[in-house]
């Protein structure tokens, strides 16, 4: 399933209504552009984001949740608290998580704190929730950046391989799944652990009930 699916289906599990913004499909936090020296579209780009995540806020009454961090940190520098954005691994641990069910499963498993999550320093977030669903939490300290670097890994795949260099010999035994917060980082890690990686609210999903 498609990460906003089991998002939302995760956010209406602990009782929260849904909104999307408006127009979503053109919306863009502009990290894209800025990655690419183009900050003036990125910064018209965050603009445009803002004004409609304020609509779809009530002007800022409702907290706004993004599933990928790289966007989040984008958004959360480029609004500098004028609206309540959260990350999803943040918001999970602090608002989603005391509303559920938990049944933890016993398989090991890995998780990777992209570079979006270490400086908005919500690494021992994103690993709470690992642990609060899973017995068996691997963070390999070997392991920082991926190497993707946004969009690097499609067109320098050699970036992505020698950061990762060290990921397979640092995973458990048995470890079949790995969970991470942004969906290029996790194209790299999964090519290279030799496991399946995708978004913590994917093990929030399996190991949660209303």
């Amino acid at each position: 399933e498609d990460l906003p699916a089991v998002t939302e289906r995760v956010l209406r599990r602990a009782g929260y209504d849904v909104v999307f913004p408006p127009g979503l499909d053109a919306q863009c936090c502009g990290q894209p552009f800025d990655s690419k020296g183009h900050a003036a579209t990125a910064d018209a780009k965050a603009s445009e984001l803002e004004e409609a995540l304020r609509a779809a806020s009530e002007g800022g009454q409702l907290p706004i949740v993004f599933d990928t961090s790289p966007c989040a940190y984008r958004m959360k520098q480029a609004l500098q608290d004028r609206l309540p954005v959260f990350d999803l691994a943040e918001f999970l641990h602090d608002h989603v998580l005391p509303r559920l069910t938990i049944r933890r499963a016993d398989a090991p498993v890995a998780v990777h704190p992209v570079c979006s999550i270490r400086k908005m320093g919500l690494e021992s977030k994103l690993e709470a929730v690992a642990r609060a669903c899973a017995t068996r939490v691997t963070v390999p300290a070997d392991v920082t950046c991926c190497g993707w670097a946004g969009d690097r890994g499609f067109t320098f795949p050699e970036l992505n391989a020698h950061a990762l260099r060290a990921l397979p010999g640092s995973l458990p035994a048995g470890c079949s799944a790995g969970y991470s917060t942004s969906r290029t980082c996790e194209i790299g890690l999964s090519e290279h652990a030799g496991v399946n990686y995708r978004s913590i609210v994917y093990l929030v999903d399996a190991c949660s009930a209303g």
